[in-house]
Order: C-alpha cells, then structure tokens, then sequence
C-alpha cells in the first residue's frame, strides 16, 4: 500500500463509530497497554462516544479511507505546561509504516499549538515494543513509574519528550 494515502486528521463527533471499532480493536489486541478493558468500554453508548470525541482530543489514521490507527492527547496536572500522549494504536497490517510516527507527530502538533514546553506519555513495562517505538521518538524515560489502576500487577513507566 501506498504511503502517499495516509491521512492523520483529528477526530470529529461524526467519527464516534470508527473511533469506537479502533478503540475496541485495540483493547483485545493488547490489553495491558491501556488503562481501561474491552469488558468495560464495550458497553459504552453511542452518546458516551461522541461526547469522548467532542471533548477530547483524539487523532485517527486513515489509509485508503479505512482507519488504521488513532491516538489522543490531553492536560497533564502533574506537569503544568506540558501534555499527555494516550493511547496510541495502529493495526497490526500497519505496523511498521508511517502510521504512527504519523500519529505522534499529530500529537506533538496539537500540544505545541496548545503551547506545552514536553509532551509525556506511560507505557506499560511489559510492552517492549512500545517503549522502543517510544525511544525511537525522541521520548525517554523520566525515572517516574507507578502501578496501572486497573491492574496493580501491571507497571507504568513515564517517558517524556522536549518539544523545542
């Protein structure tokens, strides 16, 4: 597939439906990446969707018209001036492509637009994968890490990004 068909464009309420499939696609491919489960956000109503896309930041990727990833930003109050980068997707047949760097860059945008000075992000210890694409991006890791809410056997580690 050709790169030259991706679009990364931010999500609109009309969206709620392809933000709800990635989302959901996302939770049962890797479910200890995310602060939620596929149990709970199954459930959500259409409202509860388009009200989490009109209030939020979120991003989608498109290639050929089909969604292939997405990603969201929002405030972070442990860092005044700075933002968060949250849960980032791409299809496994995406994978390896410009999806998300594309994505990330989406975000990088928005929080430089918005005026933060870093953007941050945790990624969940056991995700190797996503901590070296992180790396890769220019995050590195601040020392911080907590335990995931939803899961105390899972660890988050915080990884931050200068935005010059």
């Amino acid at each position: 597939m050709s790169e030259a068909t991706l679009v990364v464009r931010r999500a609109t309420a009309k969206d709620w439906a392809a933000l709800r499939s990635i989302r959901l696609e996302a939770l049962l491919d890797t479910p200890d990446a995310y602060g939620s489960t596929y149990e709970a956000v199954v459930t959500y109503p259409e409202e509860q969707w388009r009200t989490m896309v009109e209030h939020s930041v979120y991003f989608l990727a498109e290639r050929d018209g089909r969604v292939v990833g997405m990603v969201s930003g929002g405030l972070n109050d442990q860092h005044p001036g700075t933002r968060w980068l949250y849960g980032i997707y791409v299809t496994p047949g995406s994978r390896g492509s410009t999806v998300a760097p594309g994505l990330v860059a989406a975000v990088v945008e928005w929080a430089r637009a918005e005026g933060a000075s870093d953007l941050y992000l945790h990624v969940t210890s056991s995700v190797l994968r996503a901590k070296a694409f992180y790396e890769k991006m220019g995050f590195s890791l601040t020392g911080e890490r907590q335990t995931m809410q939803r899961d105390r056997r899972l660890t988050l580690l915080t990884m931050s990004k200068h935005l010059d």
